[in-house]
């Protein structure tokens, strides 16, 4: 591996297009070739990921939406499919409607380092591309593991959470390198795609702040059309912003560290293997990722506990992330509102410590139900919890070695008589480091799990045969990564949303 040292350049400099951060992604992703055999079958795992958290949202209202969008642009030619309907649509849209049902249960991969990722949100619209243009299942599977390359390096090395950047700006960046791989495109298309790309989905984390929106499905969506846009472009030889991290008006000095901006990234080097997704971890629950450890920790101590009803108060001793994006740190009121949106309540560890504890469990639907949300002691309970930092936490958190990093925490609950129970969990039980690590089974019950009742058993054991050969199917045999399910009854449902301009 490479350290990059990044800064920024006043214009007076004509920074060489090689010497650009933008260009070294470039380089990595066309020069991803022979894959790795471990990051091959984890690629795998995250594309049954990705289909088992799209069927599960298949009737939400983000994902119906953007599905209604999509189908109001069908394919002139070849197109892409979508998640819950038969009719081919035109790449860019299809990536927006299978992104948005990718992500709308907050419920698939992630990777957590100087700022947040869910790298998964690549997969649509490499997917959507590659059934597009006729790439086989190989093709699909370079593009995945060189879009993961990049997203993890970036994640490492330039943190946007500091500066209220919403982290899509990396995603967008990574999956217009993955499509370079995935279509074998030179390097100059590729560097000036994912400057445009960039340039174009850079946007605050207001998105992620207060009462939280449907936004929060469609971000990463909207970051994986417009890098289809930009690969598009680029290929018809148009420039972009350029040097997009390094001007002087870039993102880095007008977003980021200003002037003074000074990061390291460290990417691999000329046929060194792409393991990076190797690096990633999914998720159990359907929570924002640092409420994982939390809500196995809020199980392991839900018989220590005893009756609820005597908790006087419970503080939970975290990182700085955890405190400030979904704890009490956030100083967001929403955070305890029992009215409050789903997207609003998975970013609440208040309130998602609160349900683990009273319910031993947690479920993608019910434990976001209006109902479950109101009920009075889960209220009372949930307004007597709270968060701080902890330094130790946070070192943990930002560690360089894979092997102490951590992003738990310890609750400490005082019960009425001033006794106290604790306890503590380092890392999720799912995490790779954990007590029960994701392996093939564990994606494949993941994925019977949540697609029961909405895709039969037979279509269930299609979809894994095609998934499990990823790298053996032709282009036509994409088709068959999008479980078979009742198109007619999503149609139905469908009919019924308000009219767009579309």
């Amino acid at each position: 591996m490479k350290e990059h040292h990044v800064r920024v350049h006043p214009s007076a400099d004509r920074l060489p297009r090689e010497e650009q951060l933008a260009w070294k992604l470039a380089s990595v992703a066309t020069g991803t070739d022979e894959l790795d055999v471990d990051s091959s079958a984890m690629a795998v795992n995250r594309v049954i990921d990705n289909a088992s958290v799209a069927t599960a949202s298949l009737l939400r209202r983000p994902v119906a939406v953007a599905r209604a969008q999509a189908r109001a642009h069908p394919a002139a030619t070849r197109g892409a499919a979508v998640f819950g309907t038969t009719t081919r649509i035109s790449p860019e849209w299809a990536a927006w409607a299978n992104g948005t049902a990718v992500r709308e249960l907050d419920f698939h991969d992630t990777y957590l380092a100087a700022d947040y990722s869910h790298p998964g949100d690549n997969i649509p619209p490499l997917l959507a591309v590659a059934q597009h243009t006729g790439r086989t299942g190989a093709d699909l599977l370079r593009g995945i593991i060189a879009a993961y390359e990049t997203h993890v390096a970036l994640v490492k090395g330039i943190c946007l959470h500091e500066h209220r950047i919403d982290h899509v700006a990396h995603l967008s960046a990574a999956t217009a390198c993955g499509l370079g791989a995935l279509l074998r495109l030179p390097t100059p298309t590729v560097y000036q795609a994912v400057q445009q790309a960039v340039h174009t989905t850079t946007a605050t984390r207001q998105s992620r702040k207060g009462e939280i929106s449907s936004w929060k499905a469609y971000a990463p969506a909207f970051a994986g059309k417009a890098a289809i846009e930009a690969v598009d472009r680029a290929l018809r030889g148009e420039t972009s912003p350029s040097p997009i991290y390094e001007g002087e008006d870039g993102f880095l000095a007008r977003l980021l560290d200003g002037l003074d901006s000074a990061y390291t990234v460290t990417l691999p080097e000329p046929g060194e293997p792409r393991r990076a997704i190797l690096d990633t971890y999914t998720k159990e629950h359907s929570a924002e990722y640092q409420a994982q450890a939390v809500i196995d920790l809020a199980r392991r101590l839900r018989d220590r506990a005893g009756p609820l009803e005597r908790v006087r108060s419970i503080v939970l001793h975290t990182s700085h992330h955890t405190h400030h994006v979904i704890g009490s740190g956030a100083n967001d009121p929403q955070k305890y509102d029992p009215t409050a949106s789903r997207e609003t309540l998975d970013h609440s560890v208040p309130y998602i410590f609160a349900v683990a504890l009273e319910d031993g469990t947690w479920h993608h639907e019910r434990s976001y139900a209006p109902e479950r949300a109101r009920r009075t002691a889960t209220v009372e309970l949930w307004r007597k919890i709270t968060t701080v930092e902890d330094p130790a936490w946070t070192r943990r958190y930002h560690d360089p070695d894979p092997a102490r990093r951590a992003f738990g925490g310890r609750a400490v609950l005082t019960l009425a008589d001033g006794s106290v129970v604790e306890d503590e969990l380092a890392l999720a039980d799912a995490h790779p480091a954990g007590a029960r690590p994701f392996d093939r089974p564990a994606y494949t019950r993941k994925f019977r799990t949540l697609a029961e009742g909405v895709v039969t058993p037979a279509a269930q054991d299609r979809f894994l045969a095609a998934a499990e050969h990823l790298a053996e199917l032709s282009a036509t045999d994409l088709d068959g990564l999008f479980p078979a399910v009742d198109t007619a009854a999503v149609a139905a449902h469908d009919a019924r949303l308000p009219k767009g301009l579309f």
